[in-house]
């Protein structure tokens, strides 16, 4: 387990994914996670993906995020690519919609880049945010991220077209 202020991060539980499918179904969470057709999640496809977790894996690690308060679950987070010969890592967060605005995403986004650059070794921390989500935009800024690139139109919600923001943070930026 891996503790930041509010919340932990701790592998996942069988337990966490009638919840964690819940909060992915949920519209309004969901718009924010995938550029593909918001179709959803089956108990089948989490129970697939739960059983296809692999920590002796390529670097790809999925973590249940829980508050150190109540040890309840709220969501999850995890490295899902790294090029090794690179050095750069990338993450990926999601929180039940009943937990946003509160500092539990910044946290757990602390807590898995300091992970990713004293636990994995990795140089370089990178994301994508769909341009909509000015909330997410402004946490991973107060985690230190910085705006790398936009990818023009990129994903079509609502009837509309919208940018992809690349956001990036660098191991020495990280630790100065």
């Amino acid at each position: 387990m891996y503790n930041g202020n509010l919340v932990r991060l701790r592998a996942y539980e069988k337990n966490d994914l009638e919840i964690a499918r819940k909060f992915v179904n949920d519209p309004e969470v969901k718009k924010y996670l995938i550029p593909g057709i918001p179709f959803p999640l089956r108990v089948d496809d989490e129970e697939k993906w739960y059983n296809s977790l692999n920590p002796f894996g390529k670097g790809e690690y999925s973590f249940a995020i829980e508050r150190i308060e109540d040890g309840k679950y709220i969501g999850g987070c995890g490295i899902n690519k790294v090029d090794w010969k690179n050095s750069v890592a990338e993450v990926g967060i999601f929180l039940g919609k009943t937990y946003w605005n509160k500092g539990y995403g910044t946290d757990a986004m602390r807590v898995l880049v300091n992970f990713v650059f004293n636990e994995m070794n990795v140089n370089k921390v990178k994301l994508e945010v769909f341009s909509f989500n000015e909330r997410a935009i402004r946490s991973y800024e107060k985690v230190g991220f910085k705006r790398e690139g936009v990818l023009r139109e990129e994903i079509f919600r609502n009837g509309k077209y919208y940018n992809v923001i690349v956001m990036g943070l660098l191991r020495r930026e990280w630790n100065s």
